[in-house]
């Protein structure tokens, strides 16, 4: 395999053409070309589309490893590297035209996420990290004109802090906990935001633009890249129950590493 930076610096290619795909597909979209996954799920062909760009491209890049992907469209078998791909998160933000939404890709190896990268379409930032290298977002300086920013999670305590609430789509047995959490903090931090978008969501947490986001019933594609992104920043993630490996579950707290404890005390009551 190819050295782990320039490895990245690919992907941010790849992520970026699947982002031009689905902007030039915005401009021209139609609600009635949108299928239903699951009850509040939703799916288009510029979903489709965009995986396919982004397999065909990946398989060039790194040939000896399979995929994890939302749309199902490339799998895995006994790969020791796994590609893990979310073609388009926020699709209903996309739907909707309501920024946020983006691509996220990460590369992962057993128990390791080796880089990840999330490109956020309507801002036109490219967040990415690879293992030990750091984090960073190259975004717009002036037309024409791209700088690279080194990312660092904020400081905030949790009187202070800018907390990040998602409400995923298993809304039955999500609400007692999105009340739960709403009555705990609403009133007693600096102020809670929702994104539509778990890749961003993460992003913003290790550029400092959130303190704190937890989320649950959400697939490794949404979170994989993201989370190496903040703790590449010098922030926390863990799972619900706390745990740092959570790679195969469907939880994340992902926060400045200040506020983290009161986060999970939250989700676990």
């Amino acid at each position: 395999m190819q050295n782990l930076e320039q490895l990245t610096r690919l992907v941010c290619q790849v992520a970026r053409e699947a982002g031009f795909y689905i902007k030039k597909e915005r401009a021209s979209f139609s609600v009635e070309k949108v299928e239903r996954k699951h009850a509040h799920d939703y799916v288009s062909y510029v979903d489709k589309g965009s995986e396919q760009m982004i397999v065909k491209a990946l398989r060039e890049l790194l040939p000896e490893a399979g995929f994890i992907t939302e749309e199902g469209l490339a799998t895995h078998t006994d790969e020791q590297m796994l590609w893990v791909v979310d073609p388009l998160d926020g699709t209903t933000n996309f739907i909707h035209d309501f920024p946020p939404y983006a691509v996220s890709i990460a590369l992962i190896r057993g128990k390791e996420i080796l880089l990840g990268v999330v490109y956020e379409i309507c801002a036109d930032e490219c967040f990415y990290a690879w293992q030990g290298g750091g984090a960073y977002v190259e975004m717009r300086k002036e037309i024409g004109e791209m700088r690279n920013v080194a990312l660092h999670v904020g400081s905030s305590e949790i009187n202070d802090a800018l907390i990040c609430l998602q409400y995923p789509y298993n809304s039955d047995a999500y609400k007692p906990v999105i009340k739960h959490l709403v009555e705990l903090f609403y009133g007693h931090v600096g102020s809670i935001r929702s994104m539509g978008s778990a890749a961003i969501a993460l992003c913003y947490v290790a550029a400092g633009r959130l303190d704190a986001y937890v989320e649950r019933y959400i697939g490794q594609w949404d979170y994989m890249a993201g989370a190496l992104i903040v703790m590449e920043a010098g922030g926390r993630v863990t799972n619900y129950a706390g745990d740092t490996y959570f790679m195969q579950g469907d939880s994340i707290v992902a926060t400045n590493g200040v506020v983290h404890q009161d986060m999970l005390d939250g989700v676990k009551e």
